[in-house]
């Protein structure tokens, strides 16, 4: 068996408050990750707690995207934890953290991965280790989430403009003609 651990960091612009809602909540993750993009037919689902501890998202793709499932385990203002378990193209299982804090110029966040890898792919990390097999897609998922979280506020996380009040519109029966 072989243990591995690969980190990266970035500053991020943004608030801290609105990084952590981006980490904290699995259906903002095909807004960033960097792995979402592997299998545009990969099917989801979330179950669990909407976001924060007991939030669980699984997935089933393609032979790139695989299969396997998140569980955030751990959840405060400055750490979230991720319990990562891989049933395809390998079984694994692992762990993700994000610690933030507040810095000058936004949020500094790092994001590791834990994990010990046993088999076929424990020998194949004696010749290709794990730092080179995910973190370039760890630097590319920590520059789309820095896109993501410098969107205006009067955004949604997809970049759309936001309506001040749309249950207001549609009680009131205007339709946006009042805010």
């Amino acid at each position: 068996m072989t243990d591995y651990e690969v980190s990266r960091s970035a500053v991020l612009p943004g608030d801290i408050g609105r990084v952590h809602a981006l980490l904290d909540d699995f259906h903002h993750w095909p807004s960033w990750s960097p792995w979402e993009e592997l299998d545009p037919d990969m099917s989801r689902t979330y179950s669990g707690a909407e976001s924060g501890v007991g939030a669980r998202y699984a997935w089933s793709g393609n032979k790139r995207a695989g299969a396997g499932a998140m569980e955030i385990t751990e959840s405060r203002p400055e750490h979230i934890e991720v319990a990562l378990e891989f049933q395809k193209p390998f079984k694994s299982r692992s762990t993700v953290s994000f610690d933030l804090a507040t810095v000058a110029g936004g949020t500094q966040l790092r994001w590791t991965h834990t994990g010990s890898v046993s088999g076929v792919m424990g020998l194949m990390t004696r010749f290709y280790s794990m730092e080179k097999a995910i973190a370039p897609d760890m630097e590319k998922g920590l520059a789309k989430l820095a896109t993501v979280a410098a969107r205006p506020a009067s955004t949604d996380l997809f970049g759309r403009a936001r309506l001040r009040n749309p249950i207001a519109y549609v009680s009131r029966g205007d339709l946006g003609c009042r805010s």
